[in-house]
């Protein structure tokens, strides 16, 4: 049971999901959901009624009266990118990745930062925002309402190359008023802001940095410094524990979490372009 399919990071993460599954003789069965509202009743339609052996949960808030359920049943689920005391739970610390990326542009002289988020009806959204904050708190910088930029979208949660584009050019519409440097909370995101820095004929890092998060594919190819997430490791850890689970429901509850790493490349600034990519 999955949000979304079309974003990098969940293709990422069933990828490693489907490697771990091939090895074995289990079929996966993908139920996609549009908006969280949808929760409910997607579960009671899909997973109540026997069709799986067992049930693996992406990033979104289990119902209370189905943890009860699927407890009583027994049903084996894992949840991923998300967490609940009651199940295995495998998910990335987005609040400490947050903070580390907002701390590496502290690190680099930066002490005008704004923020550019995805919906935060988005548990990993509100999250980063979290760390965003804890970070600048502890370096005794102002923290601007004007410099929080967030997406109202509901399509992907916000998670767009659109609304990375479209929150840049707020930023730089207000020219007077503009960060120095911006955390982006998806790399897609970034990938939408650092073509709003172009059009404006600006240039990153030398009029604004950027530190996204995920390190998907494409971020190589932009130059993009990021929060690196351990996506294909976290799909197939997952699907290999729930094989284990389906064999011993008496396990006691894992959890699990995954803190990003950062990856210095160009757009965070001159000082990390002359240090060696971490790889």
């Amino acid at each position: 049971m999955i949000p979304f399919f079309s974003t990098f990071f969940f293709v990422e993460v069933l990828r490693g999901v489907q490697a771990n599954l091939s090895e074995s003789d289990f079929d996966l069965i993908l139920y996609g959901l549009n908006h969280p509202d949808h929760v409910g009743a997607s579960l009671h339609k899909h997973t109540l009624r026997g069709r799986g052996d067992g049930i693996l949960f992406f990033s979104m808030t289990m119902p209370e009266e189905f943890v009860q359920e699927y407890l009583r049943q027994k049903v084996p689920v894992i949840l991923v990118d998300t967490y609940h005391k009651s199940f295995d739970s495998f998910f990335v610390d987005n609040s400490e990745g947050a903070r580390i990326a907002t701390k590496h542009l502290i690190s680099l002289g930066h002490q005008q930062i704004g923020i550019l988020l995805a919906n935060l009806e988005s548990t990993p959204a509100r999250q980063r925002l979290e760390g965003f904050r804890q970070a600048m708190n502890e370096a005794n910088l102002e923290v601007r309402p004007s410099w929080i930029k967030r997406s109202s979208s509901a399509k992907l949660d916000g998670f767009s190359r659109e609304t990375g584009y479209d929150l840049m050019k707020e930023f730089l519409e207000s020219k007077f008023d503009m960060p120095t440097a911006v955390f982006v909370s998806s790399d897609i995101q970034a990938a939408g802001a650092l073509n709003a820095i172009g059009e404006a004929g600006l240039k990153c890092p030398d009029d604004i940095a950027l530190v996204g998060f995920d390190d998907i594919e494409l971020a190589g190819y932009l130059g993009l410094t990021t929060m690196s997430q351990p996506m294909f490791e976290m799909g197939s850890l997952a699907a290999a524990r729930l094989t284990e689970r389906m064999e011993n429901l008496s396990l006691p509850p894992k959890e699990m979490t995954f803190v990003p790493r950062l990856i210095v490349r160009s757009t965070s600034g001159k000082h990390a372009v002359a240090n060696k990519e971490k790889v």
